[in-house]
């Protein structure tokens, strides 16, 4: 690298070549995710793996989208009727906790490590207490769901303040 009379700086241009076909392949098999805060996805090496990376949004619209739906579900249940309410509450759920474990599974997200888990129990929970007709938690299903994000993100603060990195791996935390 060399800088220019104007103070720029001047890449040779097979190391310009090297970087496009990086920057190529690492695109297409893994991107920012979440505006950066997501680790990159592992590789898709099969055809299961690339139809998740396809359905499932990471970033932008899609993302806040999927969000926002399962927001409206959680609002719109506590004006249903009790089972109603309870399979709303199960269904927004399992559409996060699948989203997270999907996500764990592609990415290492720290959070989802938590939240996948804790939503997916909370889920079968929920349909189990709409499938009894009444609530065993005195309706508190929304609250136990709104801590599990709790919990999760603590446990992804906890694990980047002691790793370095928002990625569940098994490598020793770095000593720079």
């Amino acid at each position: 690298m060399t800088l220019t009379p104007g103070g720029a700086c001047s890449v040779p241009s097979e190391v310009r070549i090297e970087m496009a076909a990086n920057l190529k392949e690492d695109s297409a098999s893994c991107d920012a995710g979440l505006w950066g805060w997501s680790p990159p996805r592992l590789p898709a090496d099969s055809a299961f793996k690339r139809g998740v990376d396809r359905v499932l949004p990471r970033t932008g619209f899609g993302a806040v989208l999927f969000y926002g739906a399962v927001i409206a579900v959680l609002l719109v249940a506590p004006h249903l009727p009790t089972r109603g309410e309870l399979a709303a509450d199960g269904m927004a759920a399992l559409a996060a906790g699948a989203w997270c474990v999907l996500n764990f599974w592609r990415c290492r997200h720290a959070h989802c490590v938590v939240s996948g888990l804790g939503w997916l129990a909370l889920s079968g929970f929920s349909f189990a207490e709409a499938g009894i007709g009444h609530s065993l938690v005195a309706g508190y299903e929304q609250p136990i769901f709104l801590g599990v994000l709790a919990v999760a993100l603590a446990f992804e603060g906890v694990w980047y303040l002691a790793r370095g990195t928002n990625a569940v791996t098994a490598a020793p935390p770095s000593s720079d």
